[in-house]
């Protein structure tokens, strides 16, 4: 008999072997922080609005544009909560764009700890 060598087809092993552990769907892709994010407060609770704002500080994002309306619980409650409350760590700076919305500047991670 003639000697013969084994070699399978690693490619389509892997590939095979990839599907049935469901790779994809078992180790998350890491996604890049977007550096800026715009949020519109409008239709908010003051609670969804506070939630989501913490979610933005805590994201480590940079900036943020914060949307509130002119008149409103929102537009009186941000600048108490970037001020006097636990978000107050978070905020580096923020000001007025103008009568609805605010420019936020967010600390940076590391100096939280």
């Amino acid at each position: 008999m003639a000697a013969c060598k084994f070699a399978p087809d690693t490619h389509a092993v892997n590939q095979s072997v990839r599907r049935n552990l469901r790779l994809r769907e078992l180790i998350p892709v890491a996604r890049a922080v977007p550096r800026h994010i715009m949020i519109d407060l409008h239709q908010h609770t003051e609670e969804q609005a506070w939630n989501a704002i913490m979610r933005i500080a805590k994201s480590g994002t940079r900036t943020a544009t914060v949307i509130t309306g002119a008149s409103g619980v929102l537009h009186q409650k941000f600048p108490q909560w970037a001020t006097e409350s636990i978000l107050t760590p978070y905020i580096y700076s923020f000001a007025p764009i103008n009568n609805g919305s605010f420019h936020v500047q967010f600390m940076k991670q590391k100096n939280l700890k």
